[in-house]
């Protein structure tokens, strides 16, 4: 009798964690993060902190900041990583794809049909106004990013330095964007260690401190270490390979069947690289993109690329969802034997898919060991020194909008060394310059959130057009 009732109390304890959250509850939970997640990191991290801290209590807030942290050192974007995070330290491996895929599935959904739209009637005079006043706004956001992460990361005079070398580096003299990560990592890793007070600022898109926060022992998972939490070599091993083979054997099986040289093989080989090197944030992501798949690839114009930004901004789950529309407009130009709405839509699906299949790796593989290095001093001056050279990688973003937004032509320089595009100031619109700035005053000065900005300056590109004052 007494096994019998040991092993029922071992599968209830299977089946139903110790916190007391069932999986039905968490799927609608984590749905409803996901329908909320406009705007952004930034803004996405905070409906996450306001539904699981504070609303539902299912972690305490250095739970959550530690949990951020380790997100905000990864490749790719932190938000979505950070939902897969507490889904698996919630519920398992299950709970951690139950969290990840939601979060990312309603924006798979809206920019594939917003990329076939744009594919299909993209020239079409009123859709080309409406987008010309989306660029304009996405300049404004952009800036927002820029103030937003600076306020929090750049609090001392190393961090602003940081901050103004990375730009410089990027913008100036077309310094790869993984060298300069990779080199404020290492400084921010070893101040830390050392115990500079100035690596030990708070960083990136942590939510408001505003009000009483939820202590660890308070919140349903309470402080202590769970069990599954605890890392292991077998489930590492595990992890690795199961991610691995999803990840790379269907970007073998492209090269191998249709050589490096076709479309796809591109598309699955450049977000596979991209998957892994571009730190900081999905601004950041966004700063390589433009640079290799407007410059490198061909696969889209600048001005296409503020498009695809726009529809990010305006729809729900990540910002990096951009990557969808890229990877859409790549293959469809270069569709081979298919349609190009087919190619198109495959294109983007693959995008896609190496894109967020490493965040599961990096989150189920790397969280056990993450788990128990809470407070540790040279993880968090990496991750300072990171956030603040990603203020500089933004700024440099944000010039790069304004260029192609506000100017019709530009220029490239290249001497002593110097490797930038500077625009040619005859060339200036002047309804896209009056209207990005109207976007800046309406966001900065009057604080006018940013969905209602993109819709009003799309409206307003529409009256323009409408008035025979843009073509």
């Amino acid at each position: 009798m007494t096994d019998i009732s040991t092993a029922t109390a071992s599968r209830d304890r299977t089946a139903a964690p110790p916190h007391g959250v069932s999986l039905g509850e968490a799927f609608r939970v984590w749905a409803r993060v996901a329908m909320l997640s406009f705007g952004g990191p930034a803004g996405q991290i905070a409906v996450m902190h306001r539904i699981i801290v504070e609303e539902k209590r299912w972690i305490g807030e250095n739970r959550f900041l530690h949990a951020l942290n380790y997100c905000m050192l990864l490749p790719g974007p932190e938000a979505q990583q950070l939902a897969t995070y507490i889904g698996w330290l919630m519920h398992r491996t299950l709970g951690g794809l139950i969290a990840g895929v939601l979060f990312v599935l309603p924006g798979v959904i809206s920019i594939m049909a917003l990329s076939i739209v744009y594919a299909l009637f993209g020239k079409v005079g009123v859709v080309s106004a409406l987008f010309f006043g989306l660029k304009a706004a996405v300049l404004a956001v952009v800036l927002q990013a820029v103030v937003r992460i600076g306020s929090k990361a750049l609090k001392n005079r190393i961090m602003v330095g940081l901050a103004a070398a990375a730009f410089i580096a990027i913008f100036f003299f077309g310094v790869p964007f993984p060298i300069i990560v990779l080199a404020a990592g290492v400084i921010g890793f070893f101040g830390g260690r050392a115990g500079v007070p100035a690596f030990q600022v708070g960083g990136g898109h942590g939510p408001s401190k505003d009000g009483k926060q939820v202590a660890d022992a308070d919140a349903l998972l309470g402080e202590e270490l769970p069990e599954h939490a605890r890392p292991t070599v077998a489930r590492a091993l595990w992890v690795s390979v199961i991610c691995l083979a999803l990840w790379l054997v269907p970007v073998a099986a492209l090269l191998v069947t249709l050589g490096p040289d076709n479309v796809f093989g591109r598309i699955a080989t450049f977000f596979s690289t991209m998957a892994v090197v571009t730190f900081g944030g999905a601004y950041a992501v966004l700063a390589y993109v433009a640079q290799q798949a407007v410059e490198n690839y061909g696969w889209l114009q600048p001005g296409e690329m503020l498009d695809g930004l726009g529809m990010a901004e305006t729809t729900p789950g990540p910002l990096i969802m951009v990557l969808q529309f890229v990877g859409f407009m790549g293959a469809y130009r270069d569709p081979g034997v298919l349609s190009p709405l087919t190619a198109g839509m495959l294109g983007g699906l693959l995008a896609t898919w190496v894109t967020f299949v490493p965040c599961f790796l990096f989150i189920f593989l790397g969280a056990p060991f993450i788990e128990v290095l809470r407070g540790n001093q040279a993880l968090h001056g990496a991750l300072s020194a990171i956030t603040a050279a990603v203020v500089g990688v933004v700024l440099n973003l944000a010039i790069w909008f304004a260029i192609h937004t506000v100017f019709r032509e530009t220029w490239p320089v290249r001497s002593f060394g110097l490797s930038f595009e500077a625009p040619v100031l005859a060339s200036v619109d002047v309804w896209a310059l009056l209207l990005s700035a109207a976007a800046v005053i309406a966001m900065f000065r009057f604080k006018v959130g940013m969905i209602p900005t993109l819709a009003a300056c799309s409206a307003v590109g529409i009256v323009l057009y409408l008035a025979g004052a843009i073509s």
